[in-house]
This record gives C-alpha cells, sequence and structure tokens, in this order.
C-alpha cells in the first residue's frame, strides 16, 4: 500500500463526500453532503428513515462503494485512493461487515460461512477452523457450528453473521440494520452482543432506523435527505 498521509486524531475521517446515481436523464444525489469523524474505540449509530443515504454511506465507509467526490480516511489512510487490489486488502485488514439481509450462504455450515473471510488470508486450514470456534464461542454457537443456516433461529443467524465479521479480528465493525429482522427480546441480545464487543475495544458504525438501538451507542449521527443533521 502506499504510504499513509500525515497522521490524524481521528481513526475515521469523513471528509465532504457525496454520492450521486444516475436514473435516466436525471442525477439523484444519495449523499449530498457529509462530514464527520468517529474515534478509536467508539459505538457510533447512524440513524436516518429508508432513503436518507445511511446504507450507501455504509458502503462508501467499507470501501464498497466509490464516493462521487470527498475523502474517506481510514486511520489516515484515503482508502479510495488505493488501487481495486489494495482496497480489497485494506478492507480484509479493517473491516468486518455485517450485511442487513445476513446473506449466510445456505449450503455452507454455520462454521464454513465463518470460515470463508479467511479464504484469502494464507492462515492454515488448522488455524482457521481454530479461530472460527473460538468466535463461535463468543457469540454462544459453538454447539452449533455444523448446522445448516436454515436450522437456525433468526436471532442465531445474525449472530453467525457477527462472528463471520470479526473472525479476522478487524478494528472496525460495519452493521447493517442488525435488529432489523428481530423480535425486541432477540434484538436485545444482539445489541448486548455488539455492546461487548464494543467493550472489548471494536470500534463499531451501525446504521439503524430504529431508535431503541441508538442506546447502545455512544452517540448518534442523524441524517437525512443525504445530510448529517447531527456529528
Amino acid at each position: 500500500m502506499p504510504a499513509k498521509e500525515n497522521a490524524v486524531n481521528h481513526l475515521i475521517e469523513i471528509r465532504d463526500i457525496g454520492k450521486d446515481y444516475q436514473a435516466g436523464a436525471n442525477t439523484v444525489s444519495a449523499i449530498r453532503h457529509m462530514n464527520f469523524q468517529v474515534d478509536d474505540g467508539e459505538f457510533i449509530s447512524i440513524m436516518g428513515q429508508s432513503g436518507s443515504g445511511k446504507s450507501t454511506l455504509l458502503a462508501v465507509l467499507g470501501g464498497l462503494n466509490h464516493p462521487s467526490r470527498g475523502q474517506v480516511l481510514v486511520d489516515s489512510l484515503d482508502i479510495y485512493g488505493l488501487s481495486s487490489e489494495q482496497r480489497a486488502d485494506f478492507r480484509s485488514e479493517y473491516i468486518g461487515i455485517i450485511f442487513q439481509s445476513f446473506q449466510l450462504i445456505p449450503y455452507l455450515t454455520v462454521l464454513e460461512n465463518v470460515k470463508l473471510p479467511m479464504a484469502i488470508t494464507g492462515i492454515s486450514a488448522k488455524e482457521q477452523d481454530g479461530m472460527a470456534r473460538s468466535v463461535l464461542a463468543k457469540v454462544g454457537l459453538e454447539a452449533k457450528a455444523d448446522r445448516l443456516p436454515d436450522q437456525l433461529s433468526g436471532g442465531e443467524q445474525e449472530r453467525v453473521a457477527i462472528a463471520r465479521a470479526i473472525v479476522n479480528r478487524p478494528p472496525i465493525l460495519l452493521a447493517d440494520e442488525p435488529t432489523g429482522s428481530l423480535d425486541s427480546e432477540t434484538a436485545a441480545g444482539v445489541m448486548a452482543l455488539l455492546r461487548q464487543l464494543n467493550k472489548e475495544g471494536l470500534t463499531i458504525i451501525m446504521v439503524t432506523h430504529n431508535p431503541d438501538a441508538c442506546h447502545h451507542a455512544d452517540r448518534t449521527i442523524l441524517v437525512r435527505d443525504g445530510l448529517c443533521l447531527t456529528q
């Protein structure tokens, strides 16, 4: 990777980003203009209604969706100044992502799903197995390692998604509506797990439309119509 820019005090800096899409002859701005920072070890919630730009923002933060303008700095590194291969290496090292629909592979076991992010790391098969079982134990699913996703409850599938996201021990976890499809009791358990991971040092950025989920975060960034209303 290229040399980092001068050191900054924030783990993540969003600088004047915007994201536009073409819809026929029209330009639609999913993100109009956003600036904010996230410090190491913070638990941040990004709250807004559907269409507010929050999921687009999460994809931009994760190095998955190139912004139309502006910069995303992570650990002082301009991630969209990297090549595609370098950005893939960056994601593997820095970012764990919990997708809104879990995105578990239905024909793979729980253990195999959790091991997927390690496929390109060069870690030995034995060590991969040990790391995957360790994170499954952390999320309370070690006994269900050999089950398929459709043999699990929604809350258990969410925990598998969390285990997969943290198995490479990234410093940053991005969560897209992690309790969106769960009942209130199951959602509370998932949020307690995320809070515990945060206490252990993981920086978490969570997108949600649920004010109750925001109570678990250190602070909340409100977004509306592609703009940050609070920072």
